[in-house]
Formats: C-alpha cells, structure tokens, sequence
C-alpha cells in the first residue's frame, strides 16, 4: 500500500465532476447556515465552467484512496476562482469565491491547498489582488487566513442586491 502523498493533489475540475461539487456546494451552505440561499443546479455549474464563455474555474481534490476517473463521493474538497479587475491598481485580480473540504478530510493540508494554488495561479496570471470573504463568525477560518498571512479586512462590506 502507497503511503498519502505528503502535498494534497489538486486538478482542474472536469465536467464528471460537476454533479459531485454541487453536492459539495450545498454541505457549504449548510455549514455556513445558508441552505436555503442556494438556487444553482449542477446544470448551472456545468455552464458557469464548461460552458461557451466561461465565467470561472474549479479545482478539486480527489479523496484518498478513490480513482480516477472520478465516482461519486470520491471529492475531498473543492475550490472556485473567478476573474476580478482593479481601477485603483489598473490591474488584473482574482477572487476566491468558495473553498470546502469535507469535514472528515480536514486537518490534512488540503484547505492551505487550495489556498495556496489560488495564490499561485494569482501570481502567475500577473494579478495585483487575491482576495475572497469569510462570514464574520467563521472564527476558524479566519484564525487560518490570518496564520498564512492574509489581512481579514473588518472596515470593508459587501454589498449585495438580489436580480
């Protein structure tokens, strides 16, 4: 038997598993009390990623000890990234919009991961900004931002008008 590989493998996510991070979606919703604000289908996924203009990018983590391809159950966890533009710097950013690990998968490095590919890819694409939002009594969370270095920014909001 392999021993786990010290670094958690991430890959970009394919159309199979788009059914299973919509699974993965709604245990997020329920965790951060919002199940009820959560609308998409896995058919919304599949066009937001794979569709004809893209509007963003998902990375996933098999679970350990699964194959690949993937089967059902077989995601550790997910990440989604989109494209963000600042006036003030001119530049290019990116936004995190989601991270989750299933809760009996965690502790094993694979949020730090996700986090750290995210800023990677930052980087690389030349961005000025990584930036993403954490609920205000997500005390884990952000304790873990703020270890990696991030500056949890209490004086800004987000706004938000439903369509």
């Amino acid at each position: 038997m392999e021993p786990e590989p010290r670094t958690p493998l991430l890959r970009k996510a394919a159309p199979e598993d788009v059914e299973e991070i919509h699974s993965l979606v709604c245990d997020l919703a329920v965790y951060e009390k919002l199940r009820h604000a959560v609308t998409s289908t896995p058919a919304d996924l599949h066009h937001a990623f794979f569709g004809h203009s893209p509007r963003g990018e998902a990375f996933v983590s098999d679970a350990p000890g699964t194959t690949t391809p993937p089967i059902s159950g077989s995601l550790a966890g997910f990440s989604i990234i989109l494209p963000t533009f600042s006036t003030f710097t001119g530049q290019a950013g990116l936004w995190l919009e989601d991270v989750y690990v299933r809760p009996e998968l965690r502790g094993r490095g694979l949020g730090r991961a996700f986090l750290e590919h995210f800023l990677t890819l930052a980087r690389e694409r030349g961005c000025a900004r990584a930036e993403w939002s954490v609920l205000d009594w997500n005390t884990p969370a952000i304790e873990f931002y703020q270890h990696l270095g991030a500056h949890v920014m209490p004086e800004w909001r987000i706004a938000r008008m439903e369509l």
